[in-house]
C-alpha cells in the first residue's frame, strides 16, 4: 500500500470514527495520530458529551498519543481528521510537534452543517478582534512578570519542552 492509499484509509477510518460517535452522544468529528513507528491513537469529539469546550477530536487524540506514548513530544507524528482542524486545534498540533495535518472535510462543509468556526479563524486574521474577546497585557499588583520564569531558569531537575 502506498502513502496515498495509507492516507485515504486513515482519512476513511476518522470520518468512520465522526460519524459513530454522532451515535455515541458525540460531535461528528474523529481524528487519529499516527506515529512514526505505526502507532495509532485515536480521538473523538466529547465537547457536549464532556461539557469541555477543549475536547476537540483532534486534541483528544492528540492527549491520546502523549499518554500513550509517554511523551508530550509527538515529533514525527501525522495527524489525520474528518474535518480541517480549527485554530485551537492546529495550536495543539504545534505545540504536540505533530509533523503533517491531513483533513477530509473541511471549515465550510463544517459551517453547512451547523459548527461555524469562521469567527475564531477570522479573529486570528482580525487586527480589531477585540471586539470578540478583549485581550490585554497588565501588570500584576505583586511580585512580577518575571517570577515565574526566573523560578524556571532556576529550576534544576524541569522537563525543557
Amino acid at each position: 500500500m502506498d502513502d496515498s492509499q495509507r492516507t485515504a484509509q486513515y482519512l476513511a477510518q476518522a470520518v468512520a470514527l465522526a460519524t459513530e460517535n454522532v451515535r455515541n452522544s458525540g460531535g461528528p468529528f474523529g481524528a487519529i495520530v499516527v506515529m512514526a513507528d505505526g502507532r495509532v491513537f485515536e480521538g473523538v469529539n466529547r465537547v457536549t458529551a464532556n461539557l469541555d469546550p477543549t475536547a476537540h477530536a483532534e486534541v483528544t487524540a492528540i492527549r491520546a498519543a502523549c499518554q500513550g506514548t509517554g511523551d508530550f513530544d509527538l515529533s514525527g507524528a501525522t495527524l489525520f481528521s474528518s474535518c480541517e482542524p480549527c485554530p485551537m486545534c492546529l495550536a495543539s498540533s504545534l505545540w504536540a510537534r505533530i509533523g503533517t495535518v491531513y483533513f477530509a472535510a473541511d471549515r465550510h462543509d463544517a459551517t453547512a452543517a451547523g459548527f461555524d468556526d469562521a469567527l475564531f479563524y477570522q479573529y486570528f486574521e482580525n487586527p480589531e478582534r477585540s471586539s470578540l474577546m478583549p485581550v490585554s497585557q497588565l501588570a500584576p499588583d505583586t511580585g512580577t512578570v518575571q517570577d515565574p520564569f526566573d523560578a524556571w531558569r532556576a529550576k534544576s531537575d524541569k522537563t525543557e519542552y
